[in-house]
């Protein structure tokens, strides 16, 4: 397969694209800093991407950011930021994949653990998730040709050990069970689903 994996110099996206090259894909990897150079906060640098790519037959998306602060100290323009660098630009992104991914591919989305499990500080990144979750869910079920729709939701990893302090409580999760989601994400039948790591 022929997979676009955004978000390939982060940690996330960096173990997604290594275990994705191991099963013998042909695995492009995208960023802000790579070869394939994107900026998914800028439509025409989502849309000169895909030009230049051309057809796939996946796409993972596992870029964005989120502010982090306590309830009382998050402004409106924090979940504003949460929402345009996290959850907006991988919904548009998706509905540019579509016309660029294979019948029967499949677009992968990312989310994250405080979807489901709140920690101090997280709100803006709970709504943000859960924005791309409920999208998931409709566009999977509308996606055209056959492609399939889903989000991977991780829980703190277990190389982010700086983090660990946060996720009291939470299991981190190891490299390789990231990229297991990831495959059956990419691989497998499932649509419409989050499937949590």
């Amino acid at each position: 397969m022929r997979i676009l994996v955004i978000g390939a110099t982060g940690k996330i996206g960096g173990i997604v694209a290594s275990t994705l090259d191991s099963r013998g894909h042909e695995v492009l990897r995208a960023s802000r800093s790579s070869e394939w150079t994107v900026d998914l906060t800028d439509p025409a640098s989502v849309l000169a991407l895909f030009a230049r790519v051309g057809q796939v037959d996946a796409v993972v998306m596992a870029a964005g950011s989120v502010p982090f602060a306590h309830l009382t100290e998050l402004t409106r323009d924090d979940y504003l930021a949460a929402f345009t660098s996290k959850a907006l630009p991988q919904m548009d992104t998706a509905r540019v994949a579509l016309d660029h991914v294979t019948d029967g591919g499949s677009i992968t989305l990312t989310t994250g653990v405080l979807a489901r499990e709140p920690i101090a500080t997280g709100a803006a990144a709970a709504a943000a998730n859960g924005a791309v979750e409920s999208f998931v869910i409709t566009a999977a079920a509308e996606a055209p040709r056959g492609i399939r729709i889903n989000a991977v939701s991780p829980n703190v990893l277990q190389n982010s050990p700086t983090h660990h302090a946060l996720f009291a409580g939470q299991r981190p999760v190891q490299d390789e069970e990231i990229g297991r989601v990831y495959t059956l994400a990419v691989e497998g039948l499932v649509r419409g689903r989050i499937l949590t790591a």
